[in-house]
């Protein structure tokens, strides 16, 4: 109620055309999504594929991403985890939505967990937001299966020491089922370390095909 209520007094701008109405409007949504990616979500080189390339080595055997973290697609994400803009929950999954192939009926969407004390200060999990807004525009099944074990944070770390927390950050509670592909998304990659030791600890778990889609990938230098 609050979010409509604020809606009204002080409506959301598109962050690709600036347009009243929403936060990523209908044009820009398919701006963004209208020419598929075919490169390596892990090396950014051309892969021709969903896959990662044959030069690299990860845990997950299909990859997708929307787009580089440049742009609207950056502004909208910054709003979303930063700005407290909740509502981005939205276009967010619509545009992973539009990304992802058809999936098997079974697949089971897994976010990447943020940690406590940043769902505490935006007073929401926002991976868990998309995840489910996404898995019911694909009628499939969101579970909470990852869990962090430490509350640090990788934002302005650097790649060595992205690595050392992400060996470390997750563990998995429930049961997996061996014979179902299990999907993982997250906002950003930057150095892959998360989703590489995420996938890690669901495969040492049980998990046998493990899938990974992120909205954005960070611009390599």
């Amino acid at each position: 109620m609050l979010d409509t209520l604020m809606s009204y007094l002080a409506p959301h701008h598109c962050c690709g055309c600036d347009k009243i109405g929403s936060l990523l409007c209908d044009n820009c949504k398919y701006d963004i999504v209208s020419e598929p990616n075919t490169a390596c979500l892990v090396c950014m080189r051309l892969a021709g594929g969903s896959g990662p390339c044959k030069s690299c080595s990860v845990p997950y055997s299909q990859a997708w991403m929307v787009g580089k973290r440049q742009g609207e697609l950056q502004m909208l994400i910054g709003l979303y985890k930063f700005e407290r803009a909740k509502e981005a929950y939205k276009p967010l999954a619509h545009l992973l939505n539009e990304t992802l192939p058809v999936l098997p009926d079974n697949t089971v969407i897994i976010p990447i967990p943020t940690t406590p004390s940043r769902s505490r200060e935006r007073g929401y999990d926002h991976m868990l937001l998309v995840a489910k807004r996404l898995a019911k525009l694909r009628n499939l099944k969101y579970q909470q299966l990852l869990m962090r074990k430490s509350n640090t944070k990788q934002r302005q770390a650097g790649a060595e020491k992205r690595e050392q927390q992400a060996r470390q950050a997750f563990m998995v509670s429930g049961k997996l089922d061996p014979t179902i592909p299990y999907l993982v998304i997250d906002d950003v990659m930057t150095t892959g370390a998360t989703m590489k030791y995420a996938t890690l600890a669901l495969k040492n778990a049980g998990a046998k095909t493990v899938w990974v889609a992120v909205i954005a990938r960070q611009t390599l230098t």
